[in-house]
């Protein structure tokens, strides 16, 4: 896992060709706006968003984000647990994002 600021952060991920974005806030948060092609997975689920997260293919670099960055990293250190190599979190999380934002 990585902490990267959101200029390290966007950086990176313009850069792998096989990345995924992950949103790991609540759905009510992800009312207020996402990052464009976010996945989302609620980490409130506990093992359901173990379960979930398991699923996903692990040779793929994920970039994960909550509200403030706390979270987000909870999720790279579970995902690294279950044998994710590239997680990458957003310091700052979704509060301190200055790009572009969609609705869902």
């Amino acid at each position: 896992m990585a902490d990267l600021t959101q200029e390290e952060w966007i950086s990176k991920l313009k850069s792998d060709n096989n990345a995924v974005i992950l949103d790991v806030r609540t759905p009510m948060e992800v009312a207020q706006g996402v990052i464009p092609d976010a996945i989302h997975i609620d980490i409130h689920r506990g093992q359901g968003f173990v379960y979930e997260v398991d699923q996903l293919d692990k040779n793929k670099s994920y970039f994960v984000y909550c509200k403030v960055g706390g979270r987000s990293g909870q999720a790279c250190a579970i995902m690294n647990r279950l044998g994710f190599e590239k997680t990458y979190n957003l310091l700052g999380g979704f509060s301190a994002w200055q790009g572009e934002v969609s609705y869902l």
